[in-house]
């Protein structure tokens, strides 16, 4: 693989916090949450009643008939990938298509279409069930969407790793322009399965938060009074570029895609090693694929789903890659988990706080936990100088996926 430098020159999001991009950072800076009662009667028979939806519903950005066609997670990776491209400035740039490769990937992917056309069939007939509900339900569905709407044809891709997704989606389009297949790749992850059977399953592993009655603080990563995370929804798209391309046509760049590691625990299909040696072996290798120092490391958005297993394995791998040093923030704090796509939009929140120089805050975190001997910015973002940021994301399976950007 050579040593293409690749920066970061669009990005979108549609996410619990804000329709777009911008608003998701606003909203991610002012410590708000996104996390609220769900209202629907399914819920009322269930154990969690609360969820993070998207702010803005896509069925208000997308033309009735198009959603018609799309599931939610392919709707909200379409607006988070229209947004990104548009950031990129790539439509008047006069790409060849067959330098653009896609890849954006889901942990559940279709869901939504197939729970209600299963209802459909069951109560009016097979007579009755959409013909797109295929195309709808498909893993691929988002990147097929993504990569027909932008005319991609050097690769449309669909990466599934649980919540290692998003991130891993990115890391596989460093590899791809790294590998001479592509200059511009969209990559990313979506996620929106706010429905009654994966919150019930998600429930009975006891995984998800109760706090039915505080909604806004439920999810409070690295808290001693977290008990498991909040469901969210939405979407987030980056523009990855090489640098020479970008540098050509004069785009802007928010950062530079140093590095990524991608390591399995090989340990169970949803616990993490308690020791956290597979999150401590991606860690050493983005860094050691970034070329960058632990030492230079100077803030870390964390997976942190606010389990309590879970962020007790993620600080432990950090106090020993990284030591005490380094800001750390956990934005499921605000935002919940979004699944396949939490680990982009986190990539977002991590390039935007390298280019700003700015880490959004961790709410909720009242009482930390004895173990977490790390400097978290709590309650409040932090301003300092950030030259290179890590982003981790994990999931069930033994998946870690993590990122390194850096200043360009």
């Amino acid at each position: 693989m050579s040593r293409t430098e690749v920066v970061v020159t669009g990005i979108g999001a549609t996410t619990p916090l804000g329709g777009d991009a911008a608003s998701t950072w606003e909203s991610m800076l002012a410590g708000r949450s996104g996390v609220t009662t769900i209202n629907q009667e399914w819920a009322e028979r269930l154990p969690v009643r609360i969820a993070a939806p998207m702010a803005v519903d896509p069925s208000t950005v997308i033309d009735r008939v198009k959603m018609r066609r799309l599931d939610r997670c392919e709707a909200a990776a379409l607006i988070a990938a229209q947004e990104a491209w548009a950031d990129s400035g790539m439509a008047d740039a006069g790409l060849d298509s067959e330098r653009l490769a896609v890849v954006v990937g889901s942990g559940i992917g279709g869901a939504t279409t197939l729970l209600n056309q299963d209802d459909i069939l069951e109560a009016q007939g097979a007579r009755k069930v959409s013909p797109h509900t295929v195309p709808m339900l498909m893993p691929n569905g988002p990147a097929a969407w993504v990569g027909l709407e932008l005319g991609a044809q050097a690769g449309v891709h669909a990466p599934v790793s649980a919540c290692a997704t998003g991130a891993e989606a990115i890391a596989w389009g460093l590899d791809i322009i790294r590998s001479g297949r592509a200059d511009v790749v969209v990559a990313g992850g979506t996620e929106a399965v706010i429905q009654p059977l994966p919150i019930a399953g998600f429930a009975s592993m006891r995984a998800m938060s109760t706090r039915n009655d505080d909604p806004q603080a439920a999810s409070r990563p690295f808290d001693k009074g977290r008990d498991g995370f909040v469901l969210g929804e939405g979407a987030g798209i980056v523009v990855l570029e090489r640098a020479d391309h970008a540098a050509a046509r004069g785009a802007k760049v928010y950062a530079r895609l140093a590095g990524a590691g991608m390591t399995s625990d090989g340990y169970d299909i949803v616990q993490p090693d308690p020791a956290g040696h597979g999150i401590v072996r991606a860690m050493r290798a983005a860094l050691r694929d970034a070329g960058i120092d632990p030492r230079d490391v100077r803030h870390v958005n964390a997976h942190a789903t606010s389990t309590p297993v879970g962020d007790i394995a993620e600080i432990h791998a950090l106090r020993e890659v990284l030591g005490p040093h380094p800001v750390v923030t956990a934005t499921k704090s605000m935002h919940g988990h979004l699944l396949g796509a939490a680990g982009a939009v986190e990539a977002i929140a991590t390039l935007l706080a390298v280019h700003h120089d700015i880490v959004p805050p961790t709410i909720n975190l009242d009482d930390p936990d004895d173990a977490l001997e790390l400097d978290v910015a709590a309650h409040k973002a932090r301003e300092l100088e950030i030259p290179a940021a890590l982003n981790d994301s994990f999931g069930f399976g033994g998946h870690n996926a993590v990122l390194v950007f850096t200043k360009h």
